[in-house]
């Protein structure tokens, strides 16, 4: 699995902020996006999916989402909290129904 690719950053996410182990995170963030453990290491399938979430792709420039639209929508397909999207949330003055 590696990074922004496949979803290797979406798992790195689960182990590092819920202090999961990998086969935990794996499953987790599979059964998000609704595909097996396996398929997340596939990056013509998860070149699919991050698109049809907003995730960002990092060859993709022009036309995914970049820096925290990419965060909100992994925020809130994912659920889980990433410092970055609550802190705009509390600087915009939102709160998580009006995101």
């Amino acid at each position: 699995m590696s990074g922004i690719r496949t979803a290797g950053d979406l798992v790195l996410r689960m182990q590092l902020g819920e202090s999961m182990k990998i086969d935990a995170a794996k499953q987790y963030v599979a059964d998000k996006l609704g595909v097996k453990p396996i398929d997340l290491s596939d990056s013509d399938l998860m070149a699919e999916i991050r698109a049809k979430y907003g995730f960002g792709r990092s060859f993709d420039l022009n036309k995914s989402p970049k820096g925290i639209e990419a965060k909100f929508n992994i925020a809130r397909k994912i659920g889980i909290k990433i410092n970055s999207v609550e802190l705009f949330m509390a600087r915009a003055g939102l709160n998580k129904e009006g995101a």
